[in-house]
């Protein structure tokens, strides 16, 4: 198999932890959104949505979507567990997750995409454009403010956004995070010391230099 990617895309960076935390190895195809190659029709063909990740399996199966990826990776290789090992873990991770996802990783997008320049006419990720709506920045990183708030109070009743244990949905917490800090250049509050120690513990991890 191997990974369609780009290095610096937030979506593909969170399979590039996950794979880094499993310990595996998988090769990486660059698509270089700055170029637009995702439009390209080899890559269409692909995958028609015209984003990264894809993993393409040996037989030619390609599989988008982070979460689905991921899930894919886990039944193959199981230990350690990042998605739950029980139904119970599983229900609870993957509903962190998708907190995580819809809180946290959307408003990002939301901020970054309907900001940059570079994205003018690219607002959303896929085959069609659309236009950037300046005022949703303004409440994308508002969102983010209320995200980091939020995640540090979580973090300062459990040591992993989920529970106990380091899962998926510390995966995609971090990446946003360091996504945001990056491209909107949004600082952790200050106030926030459990996030802030959270953060620093991640940032120790393998996954976190994929």
């Amino acid at each position: 198999m191997k990974l369609y990617d780009y290095p610096t895309a937030p979506n593909p960076r969170r399979v590039r932890f996950f794979i880094a935390e499993k310990g595996l190895t998988i090769p990486i195809v660059t698509v270089d959104l700055a170029k637009h190659e995702q439009f390209a029709p080899t890559f269409r063909l692909l995958n028609p949505s015209c984003t990264v990740p894809v993993l393409e399996l040996d037989d030619g199966t390609a599989i988008s979507e982070v979460p689905v990826i991921c899930r894919y990776l886990e039944e193959l290789h199981p230990d350690p567990p990042l998605m739950g090992a029980t139904r119970e873990q599983r229900a609870i991770i993957g509903m962190w997750d998708r907190r995580m996802e819809i809180d946290g990783y959307l408003a990002a997008m939301e901020a970054v995409r309907n900001s940059l320049p570079g994205l003018s006419g690219r607002a959303l990720v896929g085959p069609h454009g659309y236009a950037q709506i300046p005022e949703l920045t303004a409440r994308g990183r508002q969102r983010l403010a209320d995200f980091m708030a939020d995640l540090d109070t979580r973090l300062r009743d459990v040591p992993h956004v989920a529970g106990n244990a380091f899962s998926i949905a510390d995966i995609t917490a971090f990446v946003t995070l360091d996504f945001a800090r990056s491209r909107l250049k949004l600082a952790l509050p200050d106030e926030a010391s459990a996030l802030h120690a959270w953060v620093t513990s991640i940032a120790k991890r393998p996954g976190a230099q994929a």
